[in-house]
């Protein structure tokens, strides 16, 4: 036990100047007015560190705490006048299986006839959505894991940068940080506020591995908060102080994953990753349009809902601008689950293709 909480301890100094790195980042963003601070700062600075060569230690134990975290903060979204949004809620969660379909298609399509890919690294990398489940699954197969991760990386950074002017493209949003007191950012709830947010936490992301949920530290405290407040059993928030900590987080998470990288090297796949992740956000802006004709929600919370991948990212953007952060949760739960247990089968099923048409007859 002793050793166990040395390490830990030592970890965690390890990872200290990465998080004062990213908090600087954040900081010079907020200073500037530039939306999404806090978790667009720490991208940056920790992306461009990492693309000229200064390796960062990455959060491990801090990233997993703080998507519990961000779990319990997209659960308190949910409220009990929900239910008469399922109609609407349904026909938009159709939309954006049908688009992430679309999306898939073309990323595979790419990823194979244009990069070159094998059918097994095409298809993981191709997947809209999920990195750590992919991962995971990508390791038990044929697949370049270099390549699916430089995919979604990529897939990823190019979303987060992209939001802010896309947003302010489609929608009448407010990007601008929201000016907070003092007072509100030191608040914190009431004491039994506090432990039901915290048993929501530890006990949701018990439940998510024992559900084995896609992303089981996100989304099992969804829905152990999301249950709290629908009930109205619980009414608390997360305190802003903590809101910011878990951006600058997830920011540099994202921003060390090009460590040990650099552009010269990364060359002709890093392109095509561009151009992959360009294209599918095309998709998803044309699905959000017709998401918010036939739901009469705002194309941006459409947007987020549709985009291609990063449900801890985009599911924490939609909650740092108030874009419908239920909507937006409940689309990347569904997309990953229906995802994560169609991968498998999909891959069988185009190998099978493949060797027909490859054998003799």
């Amino acid at each position: 036990m002793i050793e166990a909480l040395k390490g830990q301890v030592v970890a965690g100094g390890k990872l200290l100047p990465t998080l004062l790195i990213g908090a600087g980042g954040s900081g010079l963003a907020y200073a500037v007015n530039m939306p999404l601070p806090w978790l667009l700062g720490a991208l940056i600075v920790t992306t461009g560190l990492s693309l000229a060569g200064v390796r960062l230690p990455a959060p491990t134990a801090s990233r997993k705490a703080v998507l519990a975290v961000i779990g319990v903060m997209l659960g308190a979204a949910f409220t009990p006048d929900m239910a008469g949004d399922i109609g609407r809620w349904s026909a938009s969660l159709v939309i954006m299986l049908v688009s992430t379909a679309v999306m898939m298609g073309v990323s595979v399509w790419i990823s194979r006839r244009i990069a070159g890919n094998s059918l097994d690294t095409a298809i993981y990398a191709g997947m809209p959505g999920g990195l750590s489940a992919v991962t995971l699954m990508a390791a038990d197969s044929e697949a370049d894991l270099r390549a699916v991760g430089l995919t979604h990386a990529v897939r990823v950074l190019i979303l987060l940068l992209a939001i802010p002017p896309v947003l302010q493209l489609i929608g009448h949003v407010s990007l601008q940080p929201r000016t907070t007191t003092l007072a509100q950012w030191l608040a914190v709830p009431a004491w039994d506020d506090a432990l039901m947010l915290i048993g929501a936490g530890v006990i949701g992301a018990w439940l998510g591995r024992c559900l084995r949920l896609p992303n089981p530290l996100l989304f099992g405290p969804v829905l152990v908060s999301g249950a709290l407040h629908v009930s109205g059993l619980c009414e608390a928030a997360i305190p802003p102080a903590i809101v910011a900590l878990a951006q600058v987080v997830i920011g540099v998470s994202v921003g060390v994953r090009f460590a040990g990288t650099t552009l010269a090297s990364l060359g002709y796949g890093l392109l095509v990753a561009v151009i992959q992740a360009l294209l599918l956000m095309l998709i998803a802006v044309a699905a959000a349009w017709i998401g918010h004709a036939v739901t009469g929600y705002s194309p941006a919370a459409a947007l987020l809902a549709y985009m291609p991948g990063g449900a801890p990212e985009l599911s924490l953007v939609a909650l740092s601008l108030g874009i419908e952060p239920a909507f937006v949760t409940s689309h990347h739960l569904l997309r990953l689950t229906v995802l994560i247990l169609l991968m498998p089968v999909l891959l069988s099923f185009l190998k099978r293709l493949r060797s027909r048409r490859s054998s003799p007859h």
